[in-house]
């Protein structure tokens, strides 16, 4: 079966482990704060704060900008659950912007028309989670017009887009959004088995999501309330979670993101295969804009005229492990238990229905896309 998605791991990568293992701290050494640096330095973003998965990332850059029981916050419901759980976590309200059927991405104009609805009754949200889909950057700097007047912040949701640019700077750099999520689970642009972080340009708002990340402890004086006993001391001043990295996930993702450029190079080029081959078939095939290029994460197509569970078991059948990004996540069962229903996001949920997602990962051999590619033809004579 040729999976979705697949790491792609090197004896560089094997050897940056087993370095850690034989010679240095296993947790808290030196490797987080190398890896923090390095993600930093190639977005384009003054610091950048790691952890345990993108969904820790998540929750506490929500928790960093305030949000709490009583507030509201909006995202996609083309996505993994975790882009609206982070602000339940929270004990917060989640509310859900309908996709643009071709970017697959918040539409602005549905955003525009939420956003004066919410203002008129007084149910602005306090955060908006902004899903860049497969790797394709939103219009963020139309969303940042439409939000920074009402005093809305912005994350950005890119743990799909690492590698991606937007107005010719890299995702991840903060320049329309209050901070970035990054995710480095296996099938992402690069690994680090499991792991995540938090991308920002605001110095309070890193301190903020440090101390999230590690039981809300610091050691930093200048943060303490007294004078410190010693120092051994530290001192607990907000309720924290354990979303620590070790240094062995960081040291695999340091290497990884050394090869991070040939990573989406590759994807690039096998994404272009894909569109060159399925351009006169009756599909609706992924999109880049004028002001972004995509990461290509995942090659989502959506059919026309076909039905989406017969082609899904014929490509099974012949050794294709297509999958479908996403459920709609306010189709869930515990969001449609807080009072959402089918046909609030019609475009999300049109998407869906029709939606299948092809195999691309940076190994993914010319010969094994041909054969997902003959497979999709033949499924759809």
């Amino acid at each position: 079966m040729i999976p979705y998605g697949k790491h792609h791991i090197d004896s560089a990568d094997i050897q940056a482990v087993i370095d850690v293992l034989e010679n240095q701290f296993l947790t808290q050494g030196q490797q987080v704060p190398a890896f923090e640096q390095a993600l930093a330095d190639n977005c384009n973003a003054r610091y950048a704060a790691a952890v345990n998965s993108g969904t820790s990332a998540l929750h506490i850059a929500c928790l960093a900008l305030g949000v709490s029981a009583g507030d509201s916050v909006w995202t996609s419901p083309l996505s993994f659950v975790a882009s609206a759980n982070c602000a339940r976590y929270c004990g917060a309200q989640v509310d859900f912007v309908d996709i643009g059927p071709q970017t697959r991405n918040i539409c602005t104009t549905a955003l525009a028309k939420k956003l004066e609805q919410a203002k008129k009754t007084n149910t602005l949200p306090k955060v908006i989670v902004v899903v860049h889909y497969a790797g394709l950057s939103c219009d963020m700097q139309a969303i940042r017009e439409l939000t920074s007047p009402l005093g809305i912040a912005l994350i950005e949701d890119a743990s799909h887009a690492l590698g991606g640019m937007y107005q010719g700077k890299p995702v991840g750099s903060c320049e329309y959004s209050d901070a970035c999520v990054m995710s480095f689970h296996p099938v992402k642009s690069i690994t680090s088995a499991e792991g995540g972080a938090v991308l920002t340009n605001n110095a309070e708002l890193q301190n903020q999501l440090r101390l999230f990340a590690s039981h809300g402890i610091t050691r930093d004086p200048q943060q303490m309330l007294g004078q410190p006993d010693g120092p051994w001391y530290y001192q607990q001043i907000a309720l924290g979670y354990n979303y620590r990295l070790s240094d062995l996930h960081a040291a695999l993702g340091l290497s990884q993101i050394t090869k991070l450029s040939g990573f989406v190079q590759a994807r690039t080029e096998k994404a272009r295969r894909y569109l060159d081959a399925f351009r006169q078939l009756p599909l609706d095939l992924p999109v880049e804009t004028q002001s972004a290029s995509s990461a290509w994460h995942v090659f989502a197509i959506a059919l026309k005229q076909h039905d989406r569970k017969e082609i899904f078991v014929r490509l099974q059948q012949a050794g294709i492990g297509v999958n479908v990004h996403y459920i709609p996540i306010h189709l869930q069962p515990y969001y449609r238990a807080l009072g959402f229903e089918p046909g609030q996001f019609p475009n999300a949920e049109a998407f869906y229905q029709q939606a299948l997602t092809l195999p691309l990962y940076p190994d993914l051999s010319a010969d094994n896309q041909q054969q997902v590619i003959d497979a999709v033809i033949e499924s759809l004579s």
